[in-house]
């Protein structure tokens, strides 16, 4: 099967698709932990307004996430995947984090984890620490209120209110210290999001490692692991050696992740991944072939997707999202390529072709007649 697509260079190349389909395996038995973080599917006749009125379509939502439920995923709810704090509002998380929490109710063994945050208070609103707290203990209070368990996102306010390591540990050792539950922790680094440079009080890594390190180890009990989104494995395995016995590291590497999950031979992490969203059928027998001791087969399964997520994750890293749905819509997950906020238009339409021809490569093309017919008419809009 063939397809014209367009180069960067302003030529027009066939593509033959090379790649078989990987066939999930249901009901696989993974030796490590693997959270996905799942995107919203929008509902464009509902979104007039799609700038500040995110709107979502409810159903196509929720069967993604049984989707990933039956391929043995724990879902990352109403987290950065989702668009936190780029066209969807907490207003929105609420509804999202109320119907995940009921639905994963329905689905033996389900498990999910919703992200708790400050994106209702406006950076420059927060004037005190007190402010930041206030924000998070809202946000806290209703994730365990509807009986979920919270991942304490980084907090854009904490980051223009904070003067240094210090106010970082108040805040964090107050949520911990009152949390119902064990809570994970989130080290979004400044590549996903500009506003969080400097977070944890400094911009050295070393400085903020003894500050997250310390945080976690007066509060080690509360703290079930933190998940870690530098895009640097170096810096994820420094901290992951410090970490206290009973927490664990959650790889949010989407450029390193096999490496990390399969380990160094004495620590390995476990995963909360965005791009587990997109890789999921082929993540899934990965996982398995690992937790058999295939090492060898895990490998040759893994590695075709790195090229994919690193395309996916180049700079501007925060548009990350439109590939996500992007591959949700060519697989049949939703029948429409539009987003929240329009951010499908945050990526050119030469990005979107690599991203088709690594999908490919990948064997994550679920039905390649459906995906061939589907991105020709996105070609088309573009005008190829």
């Amino acid at each position: 099967m063939d397809i014209t697509l367009p180069a960067a260079n302003g030529d027009r190349v066939s593509y033959r698709l090379v790649g078989k389909p990987v066939e999930p395996i249901e009901g696989a038995r993974f030796s490590r932990i693997a959270y996905a973080a799942a995107h919203v599917v929008a509902d464009p006749i509902a979104m007039t307004d799609p700038w500040s009125r995110p709107a979502v379509d409810w159903n196509r939502t929720m069967a993604f996430r049984h989707h990933l439920w039956r391929l043995g995923f724990r879902i990352a709810e109403a987290m950065d995947t989702s668009q936190r704090g780029m066209g969807f509002d907490w207003a929105s998380a609420k509804e999202l984090i109320r119907r995940s929490i009921a639905e994963a109710k329905t689905v033996p063994g389900a498990d999910l984890a919703s992200g708790a945050g400050t994106d209702h208070l406006a950076p420059a609103a927060a004037k005190t620490l007190d402010d930041v707290i206030g924000a998070y203990e809202e946000q806290f209070a209703f994730i365990e209120g509807e009986g979920g368990k919270a991942i304490m996102m980084a907090s854009r306010a904490l980051a223009a209110v904070a003067k240094g390591p210090d106010d970082y540990a108040r805040v964090y050792e107050r949520m911990l210290s009152q949390a119902s539950g064990k809570v994970i922790l989130h080290w979004l680094g400044d590549m996903f999001d500009p506003a969080l440079k400097g977070y944890w009080g400094s911009n050295d890594f070393d400085a903020a490692l003894d500050t997250v390190v310390a945080i976690i180890g007066r509060h080690a009990g509360k703290v079930e692991g933190i998940k870690i989104s530098l895009l640097d494995a170096e810096k994820e395995v420094r901290l992951r050696d410090r970490l206290p016995d009973g927490v664990v590291m959650f790889t949010g590497d989407d450029f390193n992740y096999p490496a990390l999950i399969a380990g160094d031979g004495r620590k390995h992490s476990h995963a909360l991944l965005g791009i587990f969203d997109a890789i999921a059928p082929v993540a899934n027998a990965a996982l398995a072939k690992l937790a058999e001791g295939d090492k060898v087969g895990y490998d040759a399964l893994m590695a075709p997707t790195v090229p994919l997520s690193r395309k996916i994750f180049e700079a501007p890293t925060e548009y990350y999202k439109a590939g996500i749905v992007f591959m949700a819509w060519l697989n049949g997950h939703q029948d429409h390529f539009t987003m929240v906020g329009g951010m499908q238009s945050a990526r050119g339409i030469c990005h979107y072709a690599e991203v088709f021809q690594l999908s490919d490569q990948a064997g994550l093309l679920v039905e390649p007649d459906l995906a061939v017919a589907r991105m020709k008419t996105l070609l088309a809009v573009a005008g190829v």
